[in-house]
């Protein structure tokens, strides 16, 4: 056997040695930072949430520069999505019977009284057949509100405002459903659900029992301080970044969730290493120095690659992306600052007083961890194909993954009621649902005759419409709009086409459109996000295990987790298999299309952080012992306590995030927590100890060349 040299991270200097007697030597002076920056965060708390931002654009597209275009020429419209009501006639009347075009007209009055602004057009002010199903007895009007700020995507106040007064009218007897992505996404009748704050205590307190499980004492409410102090930072630090550019509101519910689960897993894994240190007869300020320069560093590198993760977004073109990579980042890295820095004070202070009434032992390892592991390196390959089997299948399925409009289909975001009812009434008279997000275009007045011709007869398009009246028309520049059967990106393109060779210089517009450039925008910059997160955290990792097999197959078996928690997003979601029995939302048929890109770019980096955890424990074993069997039985016996333990916190804090109201919300819920658990259970429990059983001495190896690079001692693979 080849001798291995002893890894710097088990020895008591370095770097995070020195920063740590460091701290412990000045102790007051920082608790006294970390106490006044967290008065500070929650001081910022209200100003932060009122700073994010719901702007969703696609700069240099011709979709997002056309909506804008309307936006400012017309003042509504564009990305911003129509009131649509919606009325079946009874018996035997149609639009074209006696009354029911001044019953259309004054319909329209009691809107536009109702809401300030609003630009309205039906069969009753134009006369065209395109707001008509073909039979005559279905019509429906389209209402575009102005734009609100803050509304993040669905204008609550418009649709509150056309409810009360559509109440109670009828057209010939029949009752005005007021339908539209607006009011099916606003929820009625029932309540909002918790917000974030309510959603961020759910979760602490099932963080709190979890750790009350792990600890067996009163040090259990250790990691809970450390996360609230991590939030609050990390909300003052994000409002302070709302100043130099627009944050998304997405970032406010990760603050306060993925920052619970990452400040509760560094803290989780400090803590231990604290008191196995104690343990093994190691008192006072020495147990904590070793517990940093061991547990510290992992979660220092953990920390850092689940930035990295997020950092990947900002090389996207997209602002609303980059936002939650910028501000996301700052999760993790507050949450390192504070366990290696804070901690340490609290540990020394109060750490033995809470320790109490220590029912759980850490001088040993795990005896059930200890004996799976055992059984994983004997049945290796068995392990190994049975995880493949599993992620494999939930990877297929990601394959069939549909993306729709950033603000959910129809049928996913309908919160039932009226508004759900005039959807139905859309589909069923062969209208479709495609009304609810028209394809607006910019025309000038002289080529809106023939553009309105020419579009109509596109497949897949139930009418067109350029209406006469003044909110329409601005000097010689005409409002288009095309209603399509469905929301499809393949109409769209036909629109396009079609449009273009009419008049070059027309713009498509409206949400489809801007929908369809943001995938082409995003997706086709997928690669390089990959590429550029791989690379990076293939290099942070090679450094700390200092081996080039294990960061190749952590970057792998992430990529591979990523995929099979798209893969639960799609059957849950898409298909259907879950979200209706949970929420009672019917499948959507589509997934938005920005949220793939957020689950990328969490899970890589919150997965990471279970690699790193298990890897870096087995890379210390492995040096202490020479044995790839000995160190993957030890590093899961003393790591997969820890692991599912901060798997469950983090799955505990989405699930309370699936409480929000909002369906998207709950869709980035369901991603994030199944992907934690997969990735916990399957990937890290059993794919993992099973790959580096099966790899064996070449775990350990990296190429002097390339340790030159890293700075680090090269390692040859040895002999077992």
């Amino acid at each position: 056997m080849v001798a291995v040299p002893q890894s710097p991270a088990t020895q008591p200097d370095g770097g995070l040695a020195r920063l740590t007697r460091f701290v412990l030597a000045h102790r007051r002076v920082v608790a006294a930072f970390w106490l006044i920056v967290t008065v500070a965060g929650f001081a910022s708390v209200g100003s932060a949430s009122k700073a994010f931002s719901d702007q969703y654009s696609v700069p240099g597209r011709e979709g997002f520069e056309t909506n804008a275009a309307i936006t400012r020429t017309f003042g509504t419209g564009g990305d911003e999505a129509p009131l649509v009501p919606v009325v079946t006639l009874p018996g035997a009347s149609t639009v074209d019977s006696p009354g029911i075009g001044r019953a259309l007209d004054a319909l329209a009055g009691r809107l536009e009284r109702a809401v300030p602004g609003l630009r309205v057009a039906s069969y009753a002010s134009t006369g065209d057949r395109a707001f008509v199903s073909r039979d005559g007895h279905t019509t429906f009007l389209v209402a575009y509100p102005p734009p609100r700020a803050g509304d993040y995507g669905s204008n609550a106040v418009a649709v509150k405002a056309a409810t009360a007064a559509l109440r109670g009218v009828t057209v010939a007897g029949a009752p005005v459903h007021l339908t539209g992505l607006d009011a099916l996404s606003t929820p009625t009748g029932h309540s909002g659900g918790a917000g974030v704050l309510a959603e961020g205590l759910l979760g602490g307190l099932g963080a709190l029992v979890v750790l009350g499980f792990v600890f067996a004492s009163l040090l259990a409410v250790v990691p809970i301080v450390i996360a609230v102090i991590s939030i609050m930072t990390s909300f003052m630090l994000v409002w302070a970044l709302t100043t130099l550019t627009p944050v998304s509101g997405i970032v406010e519910f990760l603050i306060a969730l993925v920052g619970l689960g990452v400040a509760v897993d560094y803290s989780l894994l400090i803590v231990v290493r604290w008191r196995e240190e104690r343990a093994r007869g190691h008192a006072g300020d020495e147990a904590i120095v070793r517990a940093i320069t061991t547990a510290g560093r992992a979660v220092l590198f953990s920390g850092t690659t689940v930035a990295v993760g997020l950092l990947g977004l900002v090389v996207l073109p997209v602002p609303f992306l980059r936002s939650v990579g910028y501000g996301g980042l700052v999760i993790p890295l507050v949450s390192v600052a504070v366990a290696i820095t804070l901690l340490p004070v609290i540990l020394a202070k109060l750490g033995p007083r809470l320790d109490w009434p220590h029912l759980r032992r850490e001088d040993r390892a795990s005896r059930a961890w200890t004996r799976w592991a055992t059984l994983v390196v004997r049945r290796r390959f068995l392990a190994a194909g049975t995880a493949v089997a599993v992620l494999g299948a939930l990877v297929v399925a990601a394959t069939s993954i549909q993306l729709g409009p950033a603000t959910g289909g129809t049928d996913s975001i309908s919160q039932g009621g009226d508004a759900e009812s005039g959807l139905i009434a859309l589909e069923r008279s062969g209208i479709g649902s495609g009304v609810l997000s028209p394809i607006e275009l910019l025309s000038p007045a002289a080529d809106a005759g023939r553009l309105v011709a020419s579009l109509r007869r596109i497949p897949g398009v139930e009418g067109t419409t350029a209406p006469a009246a003044s909110s329409w028309r601005r000097g010689s520049t005409v409002l288009v709009d095309v209603f399509a059967r469905t929301d499809r990106r393949s109409t769209v393109t036909a629109v396009r086409g079609a449009a273009h060779t009419v008049a070059p210089e027309v713009g498509v517009g409206g949400i489809v459109a801007q929908n369809s450039d943001f995938i082409a925008a995003v997706y086709g910059s997928f690669p390089l996000m990959i590429g550029l997160i791989a690379l990076l955290t293939f290099l942070l990792l090679a450094r700390a295990f200092r081996s080039v097999v294990l960061p190749a197959k952590a970057v792998l078996l992430n990529v591979i987790s990523v995929g099979a928690a798209v893969g639960v997003l799609t059957l849950v979601w898409q298909k259907g298999y879950g979200s209706e029995a949970i929420w009672g939302i019917p499948a959507s048929g589509s997934i938005p299309s920005w949220l793939p890109m957020i689950v990328f770019a969490f899970l890589f980096g919150l997965s990471m952080d279970y690699e790193v955890f298990i890897l870096a424990r087995m890379r210390e074993e492995y040096d202490a012992s020479g044995s790839t069997a000995t160190a993957v039985v030890e590093g899961i016996g003393r790591t997969g306590r820890l692991v599912t333990s901060a798997a469950l916190i983090l799955f505990l804090g989405f699930v309370a995030m699936a409480t929000a109201p909002s369906t998207n919300v709950k869709m980035i819920a369901t991603g994030l927590g199944a992907g934690i658990i997969l990735d916990a259970t399957v990937v890290r429990a059993l794919l993992v100890p099973a790959a580096v059983a099966v790899f064996g001495r070449w775990n350990w190896w990296l190429p002097p060349g390339l340790a030159r690079v890293l700075r680090v001692a090269p390692a040859t693979a040895p002999a077992r």
